[in-house]
Order: structure tokens, then sequence, then C-alpha cells
């Protein structure tokens, strides 16, 4: 029998909410005690586990980001991938892919263009000069769904990015003294002030524009220290003269309200990002902000959305100076 139009597709009211579905999946992610950005610092693996690392895309190398961070790194946690390379359906198959019976694909979300009609107060359609249709474009959520490598099988070995066989096994909590000195370079490139005194706080003060560390001594292991220099960096560049974001630009914010949660939500976002890209296994004591991030995710569809957007800003705006040393560096070599 022929399938008409109608059977393909749905009503405004019957589409699914993915703002609202996304939230929901992170919100159950925190309820059973397993946050999508807490990765997990040991590894009998010889190599970084992989829901610790950036997802990216096996074909193309493209690093996911924002939310689709979070979504990945659940379904890695949840299903126990030992990848972070993901593909669509029709990527697999260009390749020669297979996917395995019963696999099922994880939810991710792109935001596409979208031209609607622009209408009066009257909801009439407006016009313009030339008495064409005037229309604005904005961005539609849309869902993407993405596989696993782990759920294929015949994938190419430049797809998969097996590790080589003798690659060694990693001590998580310690840090590379390289990777030490590119976050040496974001903290002078912010020009933010930076002191270590023998007490028992980590902070940032907009006010003084300066973070504050216990001696490494103090912590844990030596990836706990850096990992938390992170998340207060991300905290500065809220600042007024860098990225200005209201969690930190306000004087008005107090500890405990809405404001100040979903700064710290920022913030432990932004250091997620950044501890995955760099390769820093520390951990963040930041449970006492579960219940009010809980109560911003429940009151808001889109607060994690916002959330996950001004953290990639925020790790963005530190891996600049990075980026731009090592273009500077590739340049004078290639002029040498």
């Amino acid at each position: 029998m022929k399938k008409t139009s109608r059977q393909f597709t749905q009503s405004r009211g019957d589409r699914p909410d993915l703002y609202q579905q996304v939230t929901d999946k992170i919100i159950v992610a925190i309820e059973n005690g397993t946050l999508p950005w807490r990765k997990p610092w040991r590894t009998n693996k010889p190599r970084i586990s992989p829901n610790a690392a950036m997802p990216c895309n096996g074909m193309t190398g493209y690093l996911y980001s924002g939310v689709n961070v979070l979504l990945l790194w659940i379904a890695a946690a949840e299903k126990g991938y030992e990848a972070n390379r993901w593909l669509t359906y029709k990527q697999a198959q260009a390749v020669g892919g297979h996917m395995r019976a019963g696999e099922t694909a994880t939810l991710a979300v792109v935001f596409k263009p979208w031209d609607k009609q622009v209408e009066d107060t009257d909801g009439k359609p407006q016009l313009d000069d030339d008495g064409n249709p005037l229309k604005m474009r904005i961005p539609m959520l849309k869902p993407l769904y993405l596989f696993n490598v782990a759920q294929c099988d015949d994938l190419p070995d430049s797809v998969v990015g097996e590790p080589p066989a003798d690659a060694p096994e990693q001590d998580v909590t310690r840090v590379d003294e390289k990777i030490q000195e590119q976050v040496n370079t974001m903290v002078e490139a912010c020009s933010v002030q930076f002191d270590r005194i023998y007490q028992d706080k980590a902070f940032y003060s907009p006010g003084r524009d300066q973070i504050v560390l216990p001696q490494v001594r103090q912590f844990r292991t030596e990836a706990d220290y850096w990992s938390t220099l992170l998340h207060e960096l991300v905290h500065s560049t809220g600042h007024a003269k860098r990225l200005n974001r209201e969690g930190i630009a306000l004087t008005s914010r107090r500890f405990g309200d809405p404001l100040y949660a979903f700064e710290e939500l920022v913030a432990e976002l932004g250091s997620a990002f950044l501890c995955a890209q760099l390769g820093i296994f520390g951990h963040v004591q930041h449970d006492s902000y579960l219940e009010s991030w809980l109560k911003v995710l429940h009151e808001d569809k889109r607060a994690i959305f916002r959330a996950s957007k001004q953290a990639r800003e925020a790790s963005e705006f530190l891996l600049t100076p990075l980026a731009e040393a090592e273009m500077g560096t590739t340049e004078s070599a290639v002029a040498a």
C-alpha cells in the first residue's frame, strides 16, 4: 500500500520536545549520581578512557561541543563504550561498516537554520519592498542520531582510531609538564592575579580579579590541583573585561541564588571540557551544588543548553592562546 505524506509527518503539538528530552537525560544522570561531566580518574587501559576524552566524529575528526559532549559522555558511561568516536548510520555504511543487530543510536542535537514567515500583530504575512514574503532566519533544534564505533563491525582502523598496542599506561593522578605549561600559559594570557596560599579554599574573586588556591601539596592528587585551577580559570573568563558573563560580572549575585548556581554549572562544564581536551584527570569537589543545579534544570529546560554554550565559549577563550602559540611555532619552523 502506498504511504501518504500524512504517515510521515507530525503536527507541531506531537513533535518531541528536544529541549526537554535532553534536559531530562541530564537530570536523570545527576539524580543517579553519575554526573556526565565527571570522568573516571583511573583506568587499566593503556590509553585515556574514552568517555573522559572529548567525543569526536570518527570520519571527520570533528570535536562535538556543548550539550552534545554531555549526551555522548552519558551514553559512553552507561553503555561502557571504550571509544570516543561516533558516526551517523550513513557514515558507517559509507566506509563498509555494519551496525550490529539490536544496537540503538544515541541522541545528539544540531541547530539548523529555518526561514520563518514574518507576520504583523494581526497575524498577516509581512512583505518586503518588492512584495515578496518577508522571512526571518532562526535556528531550529533538530535531532542527530549517532552510533559509537564500538557498535559497528568492519570499520576501517582509521575510523575506529585504535591506539598503538605498545602505548604506555598513563598515571592519571599526575599531569605532564607540557600540560602544566599550557595551563600556566592560559593564566598568563588572562592577566588574572593568581596566588597559592596554605589554606583550605579555592575561589575566584571577581572584585579583585584574583584566583586563590591552596598549595599543590594540599590536594589529594596533582591532577586535582590542575583541574581545580581550570575550574577557577573558567570563572575568571566571566569578568567584564573578558566574556562579561552575568554570573560573574553582576555584583548582585549571592551564594545560593539561581544565578550563582548557574555560574557554578558553567565553570563545572567548562573545566570538564578543558580537562578532557588537555588530558587532565582530576576531580573538583562541588557536590554541594547538585541540588541547586537540579532546581535550575527542572525550572528551565533550556538552561543546560545555555550553560553548555557558555562553558564552550569559556574553554575556547582559554584555549585560544595555545592555538596561537602553536601556530606561531609552526610558522617559525616553516620559515626556518
